[in-house]
């Protein structure tokens, strides 16, 4: 692994840990150059479905544009990085579950809906807002009645 900081290939770990139910590994590891440390996460390597979006095309699944579709949500909001990589590494879980080749890119914007309602209420509200386009403060207020109860 190379240093993020000094770009050697010489790092050292330092510790390992389970995250996301046994799903990754997370490495604490030093750099013997330089001494910085940092983190990484090591998980299997899946085929993803495509992912077909509204207009039709077709695009490959991108990990980080769903991270980055949740730290936006999530933005000073308190949940833990572990927390966003366990989402993420259960959201993905359910996307292959299904089997397909393809799914639509509704079934993402459920998937990560249905995962920010059990991690942070507000994170889930600012996701939908955008997600479900709320045009007035009344479909506002309806999603707020149904997540609710």
């Amino acid at each position: 692994m190379h240093c993020p900081f000094c770009d050697t290939s010489d790092t050292k770990v330092i510790d390992s840990r389970l995250v996301a139910a046994g799903g990754q590994i997370r490495r604490r590891r030093e750099c013997n150059e330089c001494s910085e440390r940092f983190t990484t996460y090591e998980a299997p390597e899946l085929v993803m479905p495509y992912i077909i979006k509204t207009d039709g095309t077709r695009e490959p699944f991108n990990e980080e544009k769903l991270r980055a579709g949740l730290l936006r949500s999530l933005e000073k909001r308190p949940v833990g990085p572990e927390q966003v990589e366990a989402a993420i590494t259960h959201i993905k879980g359910v996307l292959r579950s299904g089997g397909e080749r393809e799914v639509p890119s509704r079934e993402v914007g459920e998937a990560v809906m249905t995962a920010l309602s059990e991690l942070d209420q507000v994170a889930y509200v600012r996701f939908a807002s955008v997600y479900r386009r709320f045009e007035d403060i009344d479909e506002f207020r309806a999603e707020l009645d149904r997540l609710k109860k």
